[in-house]
């Protein structure tokens, strides 16, 4: 996001410069070494509704990099893999009626379907389901999803929030039999690349490990920031951090804004990764209820984009208060390992050639009901001091291209240099 609003202002006639804390460039879309592949910290796919990133890609000449590719479904339930995501499937699956597969499948068209999502906006997401689906295939299909990501929070998401996921996932399809999802040749690195190329080239900068301690301002007006013990002089600044780091960066703010800051809530992500010598199933992502796993899914994402080897993704969504938060990279490694022998007894842990954990505080924002107005606004009451996250994705979910859409409405609001 804070890439895209540096490389939309560069197009407006601002001199920009980026001020990132981490040795890297991408947020939670960054890359790292994982014993000799290039691969994100965390997952990333595109679908074919991502308009935003689908015409950045275009624009910094990274179409021929694109690829789409017919990914699977699994369903991992009571200790036995599903195929799933698919008509003929949800007609095999034994544990749910006719009549539930028929409610069931309606839900999804609904979803599809959805126009003004401000309909669900106000609307219970749990409630909304179970109305569509039923008490028994709610259980079934949606319930350990809910507990595992939201907790305390899992009957306090907007329905507009499902809905707008189910639809972004439906419509990237071949067919109603055939699912597609893409990725960049090179993953989301290439596409960070060719922005930071296009900044410098421009005459922009990027200071990496260079945290912001403070947004200075003076008369009601933002002035610049302090970066490192040093003062730099601005008369925008645009901030991308989780919005929960800036009532410190920016205390100067109304007491409405610092409120409406304070009442967003967030889960935060371990995510465990795994190198295999061979395939662990054929399924891109996999859903799981299964009182024995504690997590709601994992990902194959070399089922998506062949780099080479095998690798798994098991992420485990947690609220810091939670007391598995505190465990340490090892432990979560061995109950991630633990997770895939449960759901494959025959498979050999001996398969697994690297592991890496990594974790991230403010990954999911938990948007309940009638959250599009329980939002801060971009523009702060600080003349020139802009601030958004992945909040403001809402009603849909955090991803590249949501974070890119984000970034043209902040630009959109920034007028004309001096």
């Amino acid at each position: 996001m804070g890439l895209a609003v540096a490389d939309a202002l560069q197009s407006e006639g601002w001199q920009v410069t980026v001020f990132e804390a981490d040795d890297r460039i991408g947020g939670m879309s960054a890359m790292f070494d994982f014993d000799g592949l290039r691969i994100e910290r965390y997952y990333h796919f595109i679908c074919k509704t991502d308009a935003p990133l689908l015409a950045l890609i275009e624009a910094l000449g990274l179409t021929s990099r694109l690829r789409w590719r017919t990914t699977r479904m699994g369903f991992f339930y009571d200790g036995a893999m599903y195929e799933w995501g698919r008509p003929d499937a949800l007609l095999r699956f034994p544990h749910l009626g006719r009549r539930e597969k028929l409610r069931y499948a309606l839900h999804v068209l609904r979803a599809r379907s959805m126009g003004d999502w401000r309909t669900l906006d106000g609307v219970e997401a749990t409630e909304w389901i179970r109305s569509w689906v039923g008490d028994h295939a709610y259980e079934l299909l949606w319930r350990k999803s809910f507990e595992l990501k939201f907790y305390e929070y899992q009957q306090s998401i907007s329905a507009a929030w499902i809905a707008t996921r189910m639809r972004r996932v439906a419509l990237s399809r071949k067919n109603a039999f055939h699912e597609q999802m893409g990725y960049l040749e090179g993953g989301s690195e290439a596409l960070l690349d060719a922005l930071a190329a296009r900044l410098g080239a421009r005459g922009g900068s990027i200071r990496l490990r260079s945290p912001v301690e403070s947004v200075l301002s003076g008369d009601g007006r933002v002035t610049g920031v302090l970066s490192r013990g040093k003062t730099h002089t601005a008369e925008l600044v645009v901030s991308t951090v989780p919005l929960q780091f800036v009532p410190a960066l920016a205390p100067s703010l109304s007491r409405q804004e610092l409120a409406r800051v304070a009442a967003i809530q967030n889960i935060g992500v371990v995510c465990v990764k795994f190198k295999l010598s061979e395939q662990f199933t054929p399924y891109f992502w996999i859903n799981v209820n299964d009182p024995r796993i504690q997590v709601p899914g994992i990902i194959e994402y070399t089922n998506l984009n062949p780099i080479g080897s095998h690798v798994v993704y098991v992420p485990y969504y947690l609220p810091a208060a939670h007391t598995r938060w505190d465990w340490d990279h090892d432990t979560f490694a061995a109950d991630a390992t633990e997770c895939l022998k449960r759901m494959r007894p025959e498979w050999n842990p001996a398969t697994i050639e690297a592991t890496h954990v990594s974790r991230y505080r403010y990954a999911q924002p938990i948007c309940g009901p009638g959250f599009a107005d329980k939002l801060p606004s971009m523009q702060t009451s600080i003349s020139g001091f802009l601030m958004a996250d992945t909040s403001h994705c809402y009603p849909e979910d955090r991803s590249i291209s949501e974070s890119l859409r984000i970034a043209e409405e902040l630009v959109r609001l920034t007028g004309s240099p001096r």
